[in-house]
């Protein structure tokens, strides 16, 4: 199996873990001109949004990291990641849904302002306090999902669990984790127990740490970031909507395939 992704992707890390746990072989590949939305060859005729990740295998091509998820379930049943439940099936969807749209927005946008510099000053510093604050209204919502339970799943580590955490892992990484000793510090430090987690998050460090000029890659056209759906939305009602403007008069901000 061949993995398009890139390291600092939460989608693509959680179908990195999902591999991992299911003990597949599969190798990874970071498309070329991924981030511009002019990406070509395999990945392009596989994935027609241009995001990662997607995943081949044999004939197959699959794009979207939850149909990716359903993939490897129906294919690699052993050892399951959703539970038998139905309700806790449909309650691991509906964490997997709300940390993929509007965890993502938040963890992304901070990244505009971070990484790519979209604000600085008194307007980066409103939004990432308005950051901070969504923040703690999905760990609070996420908090009360675990309760007292091991793991999102239940007595299992699985689908919920690996959905949860590369969204929550970049709230620490930003320095809006949860204090030590609280539900979600704890989950997380059984989290990092399991190899497969540690190694992907130790593929988003390495390539976090290389994302110091991203700003100059941005001014200078070699990227134009993508605003999809829950992003653009998280602009809009977080102080952004200039920054979407003035991405549009640069063109270094594109919408989702097909192109206007």
């Amino acid at each position: 199996m061949l993995l398009y992704e890139h390291p600092l992707s939460s989608y693509a890390q959680k179908v990195k873990i999902a591999l991992r746990e299911k003990g597949l072989d599969f190798t990874v590949e970071t498309p070329a001109a991924l981030g511009t939305g002019t990406a070509g060859g395999p990945f392009a005729a596989a994935s027609p949004r241009n995001e990662v990740p997607t995943l081949i295998d044999g004939e197959a091509r699959i794009f979207d990291s939850t149909i990716i998820l359903e993939y490897l379930e129906d294919k690699y049943p052993s050892p399951p990641l959703l539970p038998r439940d139905p309700a806790a099936r449909a309650e691991a969807r509906m964490i997997e849904d709300l940390c993929d749209t509007l965890y993502e927005a938040v963890n992304w946008g901070l990244s505009e302002i971070r990484w790519f510099k979209r604000a600085e000053g008194p307007q980066a510093e409103k939004m990432k306090a308005t950051a901070a604050r969504q923040t703690a209204q999905l760990q609070a919502w996420l908090s009360d999902k675990l309760g007292d339970r091991p793991w999102f799943n239940g007595e299992s580590f699985g689908w919920a669990d690996l959905s949860v955490a590369p969204y929550l892992n970049r709230s620490f990484f930003y320095g809006l984790g949860t204090p030590a000793g609280s539900t979600l510090a704890k989950w997380r430090d059984r989290l990092i127990e399991r190899p497969s987690v540690a190694t992907t998050f130790n593929e988003f460090e390495a390539a976090a740490s290389g994302m110091a000029s991203a700003h100059e890659r941005l001014a200078s056209g070699q990227i134009r970031r993508e605003y999809r759906d829950h992003r653009l939305e998280w602009m809009m009602k977080s102080g952004g909507q200039q920054i979407v403007l003035d991405g549009l008069a640069k063109n270094n901000v594109r919408f989702t395939w097909p192109l206007g």
